[in-house]
Order: C-alpha cells, then structure tokens, then sequence
C-alpha cells in the first residue's frame, strides 16, 4: 500500500506531465492557427485575382473573324 507521501508524489508528477503536455497542444494550436490565417489570406488574394481576371474576360471584345474569311 503506498503512503501518503508517494500518492502525492505520484499526482504532482501527473500534474507536472499534464501541463508540460497542455503547454505542448497550445504551442501547436497557435501554430496552426498561423497556417489557417495564412492559407485564408492567400485564398483571399486568389479570390480576387480570380475576380479580377473574370471581370477583365467580360471587358475584352468579342472574338470575331478577321476581315479576310
């Protein structure tokens, strides 16, 4: 049967391993989130662009043929 003295030995090391664990999950959510932040800004920029190109086609004059056919 263990003591007092290593039971709470035992439940400061869990703790101490919970929290390195936790502080590990934060560090990677936060980058995560700088990937998401950037993937989204980068989508953005292609929306866009993609916009941009589109509107430029409606604007282009009509394909016709040239006078000599």
């Amino acid at each position: 049967m263990d003591t007092q003295e290593e039971r709470i030995t035992r439940l400061e090391e869990t703790i101490a391993h919970q929290t390195r664990v936790i502080e590990e999950l934060s560090d990677q959510l936060a980058e995560q989130w700088k990937v998401v932040e950037q993937t989204r800004a980068k989508l953005d920029r292609l929306t866009e662009r993609f916009l941009s190109l589109e509107e430029q086609s409606l604007e282009a004059p009509a394909v016709t043929r040239p006078p000599h056919y």
